[in-house]
């Protein structure tokens, strides 16, 4: 009788959680779907997508989010292997402070920036010169987006280097390796598969990027305006040519969550089959 009744509970169960991913993904997909379908009915769609003023935001949004997320890998692993292999105090401190991006409104975050690294910013008065900033130029767009992107890296990054066994490494450098190549040969491709995903959400991340951008670097043509603030240029004067630049940059979003989704199960199956 017990039997039947966990049976009966676990079956109930299932059919709840089925329902409510039905409607979490209903949810998630009516307003891509639309987005599509109402670009797909736009006569001017290819026009807007190559038009001048797309390409150069295209263009822009590629270049500074990929300069924004080699930066973060080359600065963010060693801290992220340094966490996994950490605890206490500091750790934790640590932690607070590279979380803080994530719920910190963009705008605010922009703001932040603007003080530190504006015209007279801390730095500029710290270093009593004024004249030089690096605010409303294609640096400040490169490091908003490190701002604010870079803790979905590192948090992935520090998780994944924690499930690797710390005897994995210690044999290692007792055959004779070093802590730099037991890193190469040992810890790193044992969690590159959760690596390529926090690489993916940070790329994502950096690439959308809206707030921070605005305020520290501003809406220049060809000089700030990356894919998101051109949409909404867009949205005041053509909403064609945003609904336009809103699928394009849908699809530029989707190819690179797929292409290191990818990269990720293949590191995983190779793991899996040594």
């Amino acid at each position: 009788m017990n039997f039947f009744s966990k049976e009966t509970n676990k079956g109930n169960w299932m059919r709840i959680t089925s329902w409510t991913t039905i409607i979490y993904m209903v949810f998630i997909g009516l307003p891509i779907f639309a987005l599509v379908l109402r670009g797909l009915g736009s006569q001017q769609l290819i026009n807007n997508i190559f038009s001048d003023l797309t390409l150069q935001a295209l263009r822009l949004s590629f270049i500074t989010s990929s300069i924004s997320i080699l930066a973060i890998v080359l600065f963010a692993t060693p801290t992220a292997y340094y966490l996994s292999r950490k605890t206490g105090t500091l750790k934790r401190i640590i932690e607070i402070l590279i979380d803080l991006p994530i719920v910190l409104p963009p705008v605010v975050a922009g703001v932040a920036m603007l003080m530190a690294f504006g015209r007279n910013g801390l730095l500029s008065n710290l270093f009593g010169n004024t004249e030089y900033s690096v605010s409303f130029t294609t640096l400040a767009v490169i490091l908003a987006q490190i701002f604010v992107a870079a803790p979905f890296y590192t948090k992935s990054a520090s998780n994944g280097f924690a499930q690797v066994p710390r005897e994995l490494e210690d044999i290692s450098q007792t055959l004779g390796m070093t802590p730099i190549k037991t890193f190469w040969k040992i810890t790193l491709p044992i969690a590159s598969p959760t690596i390529l995903g926090g690489l993916a959400l940070s790329w994502a991340r950096a690439l959308s990027e809206f707030g921070a951008t605005l305020m520290f670097a501003g809406n220049f043509i060809g000089k700030t305006q990356t894919m998101p603030l051109a949409i909404l240029s867009a949205m005041e004067t053509d909403f064609d040519a945003a609904i336009a630049l809103s699928i394009l940059l849908l699809i530029a979003s989707t190819v690179i969550l797929v292409i290191l989704t990818m990269l990720g199960q293949r590191s995983n199956s190779v793991e899996v089959r040594e």
